[in-house]
């Protein structure tokens, strides 16, 4: 083989072990790309109990209940199509209501959301757009392009 054949040789092959590596490194993060999930997709998938989430919906109405030590709460984030049971311990963001737009973080043991840090949405506009999505297919939206 000539110098030229070598060369594109080696080129070629750093080119298909960047794009195995690249491969790789993407199949290996996608779960971690995601900012939350959705309750359905709680739901539909396996998490470990050792594996941190973030799950995002609506927060229930009605759902909510503080307990007596003031500073456990219980409510429930849906997405209009499924729930999700969840605990939080702490001191809940002043935007917390029900109805609003939430996103808990923490571990999903045995079927309940163990949050260790709720982030409520920060003003009447905002909403992420795979609750927005959600509520659009369930004919609940009632933001921007409503119909």
């Amino acid at each position: 083989m000539k110098r030229k054949h070598w060369r594109l040789v080696f080129v070629g092959g750093g080119l298909g072990a960047l794009g195995l590596a690249a491969g790789l490194v993407l199949t290996a993060l996608d779960d971690t790309l995601v900012f939350f999930h959705d309750p359905s997709t709680i739901k539909e998938r396996q998490f470990s109990p050792e594996q941190r989430l973030r799950v995002g919906g609506l927060v229930e109405e009605e759902s909510v209940v503080r307990g007596d030590d003031g500073l456990t709460v219980r409510f429930t984030i849906t997405d209009l199509a499924h729930t999700v049971p969840v605990t939080y311990r702490g001191i809940l963001p002043d935007l917390f209501r029900e109805g609003q737009g939430v996103v808990a973080e923490g571990y999903l043991k045995g079927g309940v959301f163990e949050a260790d840090e709720v982030l409520a949405k920060h003003d009447e506009n905002y909403m992420p757009r795979e609750v927005a999505d959600a509520l659009r297919k369930s004919g609940n939206w009632k933001g921007e392009g409503a119909e």
